[in-house]
C-alpha cells in the first residue's frame, strides 16, 4: 500500500515537473524562432547526435520521452532523498529553491557541457534557467513530495 502511494507521488511529481519544464521549453523556444520540432529533436541529439533533425517526427517523439525520462530520475532522486533526509519533506520551499538549484548546477554545468562540447554560459540564459529550475522543476517536486509526506504521516 505504501509503495502505490511512493508510485502515485512520483507519476504525478513527474508529469507535472515535466508539462511545466517543457512548456517554457517550449516558450523560448517559439521567442527564439525554434520550432517544437526541432526543440525537441535538439533534446534527442544528445544521445542521437546530429542525425536526430533528420529523424521527423520519430526523433521528435524520442527528445520528448527522454525529457520526461529525465523528469522522473530528477523526482525520484529527490523522493528516494527525502526518505533518508526528512528536512526535505518537512520543509519544501527551502528543500525545492535548493534542489532546482541543484538539478540547474547538474544540468548546465556537467550535462549539457559533456553532451554538447559547443555548449557556453551566457547570463541572461543562465539566470533564466535558474528561475525555470527553481519555480517549475524544484519548487513542484518538493510540495508534490511534501504532499505525500503529509498524508502518510497522519496515519496509524
Amino acid at each position: 500500500m505504501k509503495n502505490s502511494g511512493a508510485f502515485r507521488t512520483i507519476l504525478t511529481a513527474g508529469l507535472v515537473v515535466g508539462f511545466l519544464d517543457i512548456s517554457s521549453a517550449f516558450i523560448i523556444w517559439w521567442q527564439r524562432g525554434v520550432g517544437a520540432r526541432r526543440g525537441l529533436q535538439g533534446i534527442a541529439a544528445g544521445l542521437l547526435g546530429t542525425s536526430s533533425f533528420d529523424g521527423g517526427l520519430v526523433t521528435a517523439g524520442f527528445g520528448l520521452a527522454l525529457h520526461f525520462f529525465v523528469a522522473f530520475v530528477v523526482i525520484s532522486v529527490f523522493y528516494l532523498a527525502s526518505r533518508k533526509i526528512e528536512f526535505l519533506a518537512i520543509h519544501p520551499v527551502v528543500s525545492g529553491v535548493l534542489y532546482g538549484i541543484a538539478v540547474y548546477i547538474v544540468m548546465y554545468w556537467f550535462v549539457l557541457p559533456t553532451v554538447f562540447p559547443t555548449f557556453r554560459h551566457r547570463l541572461g540564459n543562465d539566470l533564466l534557467a535558474i528561475a525555470i529550475h527553481i519555480s517549475l522543476i524544484g519548487l513542484p517536486c518538493a510540495l508534490i513530495v511534501h504532499r505525500y509526506y503529509e498524508r502518510t504521516q497522519q496515519l496509524p
